[in-house]
């Protein structure tokens, strides 16, 4: 059989959904704000209802094996909540924006057919917040899961078109991949959907920009934390702490690394152990290094356990890594040579230590040149311009003072960033944008221009610096 007849069956069957897509987007198109809103909240109650989300957590981690069902129950929750208030009282139909001194009004519209790509870390999260935003924005959505995600989405998808059957909206304007959702599926439904938006692996992003439709990605994540020696040494570690064991460290905003001003190193490493950090060094760390990159790529077996299941499954020596709920290695060098410098999905913290800021940004700058470029870094300190030298000098998107990165950077309730499970890194991190993923990637805006008053600047106006100094 040609490579092309054994395509067809699987063009087809993805043709046969987006068909339906349309047809049900179609539908939305018409539909007024306050209708819109209501096929949101129908989306949103199917995760948020307690005993939905709950059966949700459970499933994602008994299928993938990855994470913590607490946790999961918390994020499923939060972040959907979160979203929620980002687009209440939002605008998405219908003129959204009119500035009469420029003569322009701005009408929302809608993409299309979105396809979402969604990773296995968060399979009920991160698809009900690319389905949220896409009903918001008028839009029909696809979603393409992760294999081993899969189950859980389809449970999300079942309680969503319960939701949505009640309130009379199209079940179709919500889909998904049918199991096994394979590569090949994938790629078919890029090319055939109007917007892709993919969260996942950097295979997936970069499947996502060549497919030939438009698309957002994610760049990858490898969050450093500078803790200077001004900061608040046990309110620092207890927030990288919380950050770093939350649902085992799959986010990919969770600290790979922590980097240490060195006058406050030792404190800080006590502080760090009296939260139950435990130092990996010798030949427990040769061991580690091993278990977690057989073969030099990072093993499946690590990703989103908890640390004392890591050092058992490793075979570390020192008992108190048994119960350990960080792993904590000391490195000097960052790239492929040093693989404890890149992103590890597990609670396991690389720990680097800086003569002074300046050293302490220029380890940082190293760790981006290998991996994580344009995510964002983590800084606990007292010095408030330090966070603006960051912002101004870093290859980030975002600079996080003093929060619980993991909460705060995809936009929490307490900081001003959207409400996100995917986070793009500008060009640094290969990518078009860098937003935390809103419902603004998912709309299409018209603009009308009418005439105003014309103002035509005279070149003095313009250029009258430039002649003053250098002369015409």
């Amino acid at each position: 059989m040609s490579p092309d007849a054994a395509a067809a069956p699987v063009a087809q069957a993805v043709a046969g959904l987006a068909r339906r897509a349309r047809a049900a987007q179609a539908i939305a198109d018409g539909y007024d704000q306050a209708r819109v809103d209501e096929v949101v909240a129908a989306a949103a109650w199917a995760i948020l209802e307690p005993a939905r989300n709950r059966a949700l957590a459970e499933l994602a981690v008994r299928d993938t094996g990855i994470g913590d069902v607490e946790d999961k129950v918390l994020k499923n929750h939060r972040k959907t909540l979160g979203l929620l208030r980002d687009l209440h009282g939002m605008k998405t139909v219908g003129v959204i924006a009119e500035d009469p001194a420029r003569g322009i009004v701005e009408i929302a519209r809608p993409v299309g057919v979105v396809c979402a790509v969604t990773p296995s870390t968060n399979p009920a999260a991160t698809p009900a917040n690319k389905i949220i935003n896409s009903l918001k924005a008028r839009n029909a959505v696809i979603v393409a899961p992760s294999p081993k995600g899969a189950s859980t989405c389809a449970k999300l998808l079942e309680y969503i078109h319960h939701e949505l059957e009640r309130i009379g909206a199209p079940r179709d304007l919500v889909q998904m991949l049918p199991a096994p959702v394979t590569k090949e599926a994938t790629a078919e439904l890029m090319r055939q959907c109007d917007l892709v938006v993919a969260t996942g692996s950097q295979a997936n992003v970069r499947a996502a920009y060549a497919s030939g439709t438009p698309a957002f990605g994610v760049g990858a994540g490898n969050v450093a934390s500078i803790v200077d020696e001004t900061a608040d040494l046990e309110d620092a570690a207890a927030k990288i702490v919380q950050s770093k064991t939350f649902d085992n460290a799959t986010s990919c905003s969770s600290e790979n690394s922590v980097v240490l001003v060195e006058a406050i190193a030792q404190p800080m490493l006590a502080a760090l152990g009296r939260l139950g950090c435990v130092s990996v060094a010798g030949e427990d760390r040769a061991r580690l290094e091993a278990f977690m990159w057989p073969g030099g790529k990072l093993s499946s077996a690590v990703i989103g356990q908890s640390a004392a299941a890591i050092a058992k499954r490793a075979g570390l020596a020192d008992p108190a890594a048994l119960s350990a709920r960080i792993l904590l290695v000391e490195e000097t060098g960052a790239g492929p040579g040093h693989r404890f410098s890149g992103e590890k999905l597990s609670p396991v913290l690389t720990v680097y230590r800086a003569r002074d800021f300046a050293h302490a940004k220029e380890i940082v700058r190293r760790i981006y040149g290998y991996q994580g470029a344009g995510h964002s870094v983590s800084l606990h300190s007292k010095v408030e311009e330090r966070a603006l030298d960051l912002g101004l000098t870093l290859p980030v998107a975002r600079v996080i003072v003093n929060q619980v990165h993991v909460v705060a950077n995809g936009g929490s309730f307490s900081n001003g960033l959207a409400v996100s499970l995917s986070m793009g890194c500008g060009t640094w991190g290969r990518n078009n944008f860098s937003d935390n993923l809103n419902v603004r990637q998912y709309m299409n805006v018209t603009r009308i221009a009418r005439p105003i008053p014309e103002r035509v600047p005279t070149l003095d106006q313009l250029l009258g610096g430039y002649f003053a100094r250098w002369g015409r």
